[in-house]
C-alpha cells in the first residue's frame, strides 16, 4: 500500500507508541485521584502538558486537552463567542474564511442560533484568505476571527500576522483563532501563530494517536465551556483525561519538533520528485494554490480528462492511498468548498484530488505512485475519449 493521505491521518509513530502502551496496559489510575496510582497518572499528564507548551511556546496552564481538532476548533469558536456576548451584547459577529475546515465553518454558522452575525471570507486564487475582503467583514462589533494556519487541502500557509495586524486595527475587542491542525511538521507553531489568542492542535496529523487534540488558550482569554462537569483542564473541558494519548500527543509533537527541519527538507524532496514525474509522464496536471506558498508535504492537483472520485477509486484499487479533500468529506460527490472559496471552475474541483505526504513516506512509496498513478490515469482517459 502506498499511504499519500498523510494530512488525514498519519501512522503513530514508533515513540509516541512506546509512550502510550504502560497508561494502556499498566496505569489504570484516574489522574483526579488522590492515592498512588492517581498520582502517576496525573505526574505523567502534567508532564505531558509541560512538554507541550515547551514545544508550542506558552505556558502550560494555557495548554488544554481536548478529544480532537474538531473539539479544539468548536471550543476556541463558540466558546470565545458566547463569552464576549455575555460580557458585552453588542459584540456579536464572528468572521472566518471561507476555506476553513468544516469544524470551524460549522462552529461559526451554529452561533447563528444564539443571534451572532456570522461572516464567511473568500480566498485568492493562490489559496490565501483575501485581506481586502477580510478587513471589510471584520467591525468594532466582531468577537472572533478565525483564520487556519495551513490549508488542509491545499496546504497553503495562510498569512497569519498580516490577518492580526488587521484584526487588531479595525476590532480591537475580537479573539483570533487560528485552526494550527496541519501545522506542527511544517512551521514552528508558537513563532507562526504569535499573536492569536487560541490555537487548535489534533494528535494524529503529526504521528500521535487519534482521539486527543489541544487547545491553547492564552491567559485572560475567557471562554464559556462546552462540556461540563468537573473542573478538568481548567474547567473548560469537564470529563477523566485521555492520558495514554496525551502522553503519546506529547512525545510526537516533541520528535516532530526536534526533527522538522530535516523532516522537511527530506518530504519536499519527495514531493518535488513527483509531482514532476506526474507532469512529465501525464501532462495536464496543474496544482491548486500558490506552489510556492504550500507546506512541503503537500500535493493538490487537477488532473484533465479524468473525475477525482473515480480516478481515487481505481487508485485505491492498485494500493495507492490518496483523497478528493478534508478527511470529513471523502466519498462526498460535490466538488471541494476549498477550491470553490479560492474561485476555482467547478470542473478543475471535480478533478482535483490530494495527495500528502508525512513522516513515514519513502523513497519506495514515491517509487511505486509514479509507476502506477499514470497508468491509471492513461486508463481513465482512453475510457473517456
Amino acid at each position: 500500500m502506498i499511504y499519500l493521505d498523510h494530512a488525514a491521518s498519519t501512522p503513530m509513530r514508533p515513540d509516541a507508541v512506546a509512550a502510550m502502551l504502560p497508561f494502556l496496559a499498566e496505569h489504570p489510575g484516574n489522574p483526579s485521584g488522590s492515592h498512588g496510582a492517581s498520582r502517576v497518572a496525573k505526574t505523567a499528564l502534567e508532564a505531558a502538558r509541560e512538554d507541550v507548551a515547551d514545544v508550542l511556546g506558552c505556558e502550560p496552564r494555557e495548554v488544554v486537552f481536548t478529544g480532537s481538532g474538531s473539539e479544539s476548533d468548536n471550543l476556541a469558536v463558540k466558546a470565545a463567542a458566547w463569552a464576549a456576548h455575555e460580557r458585552h451584547t453588542e459584540l456579536d459577529g464572528v468572521v472566518v474564511s471561507a476555506i476553513e475546515h468544516k469544524a470551524v465553518l460549522g462552529a461559526a454558522h451554529r452561533l447563528t442560533d444564539s443571534g451572532c452575525r456570522v461572516a464567511e471570507v473568500a480566498a485568492t486564487l493562490a489559496g490565501t484568505v483575501d485581506l481586502e475582503r477580510l478587513a471589510r467583514a471584520i467591525d468594532d462589533r466582531t468577537s472572533v476571527v478565525s483564520v487556519m494556519t495551513v490549508n488542509n487541502e491545499t496546504g497553503v500557509v495562510q498569512p497569519l500576522q498580516v490577518v492580526a495586524a488587521i484584526v487588531r486595527e479595525r476590532a480591537p475587542h475580537a479573539l483570533l483563532h487560528t485552526d494550527a491542525v496541519q501545522a506542527p511538521q511544517w512551521l514552528d507553531i508558537g513563532a507562526a501563530t504569535r499573536g492569536f489568542d487560541l490555537v487548535s492542535l489534533s494528535g494524529h496529523k503529526f504521528g500521535g494517536p487519534k482521539g486527543v487534540g489541544v487547545l491553547v488558550r492564552r491567559d485572560g482569554v475567557p471562554l464559556t465551556p462546552l462540556i461540563e462537569g468537573g473542573g478538568h483542564e481548567h474547567g473548560l473541558r469537564a470529563g477523566t483525561q485521555n492520558v495514554a494519548g496525551i502522553v503519546a500527543f506529547a512525545s510526537a509533537l516533541r520528535f516532530t519538533h526536534d526533527n522538522r527541519d530535516t523532516e522537511r527538507a527530506r518530504i519536499a524532496m519527495l514531493r518535488d520528485r513527483l509531482e514532476a514525474a506526474l507532469a512529465d509522464n501525464l501532462g495536464g496536471v496543474t496544482a491548486n494554490g500558490d506552489p510556492d506558498l504550500r507546506v512541503e508535504g503537500a500535493l493538490h492537483v487537477a488532473i484533465d480528462g479524468v473525475e477525482a472520485e473515480t480516478l481515487l477509486v481505481a487508485l485505491d484499487g492498485v494500493g495507492v492511498c490518496a483523497a478528493s479533500g478534508s478527511a470529513c468529506s471523502s466519498g462526498a460527490i460535490d466538488p471541494s468548498h476549498v477550491l470553490l472559496a479560492m474561485g476555482v471552475a467547478r470542473e478543475r474541483a471535480l478533478s482535483s484530488i490530494r495527495m500528502s505526504l508525512g513522516w513515514a513516506s519513502t523513497d519506495a512509496d514515491i517509487d511505486a505512485a509514479i509507476e502506477r498513478i499514470p497508468t491509471v490515469v492513461r486508463r481513465l482517459r482512453e475510457r473517456a475519449a
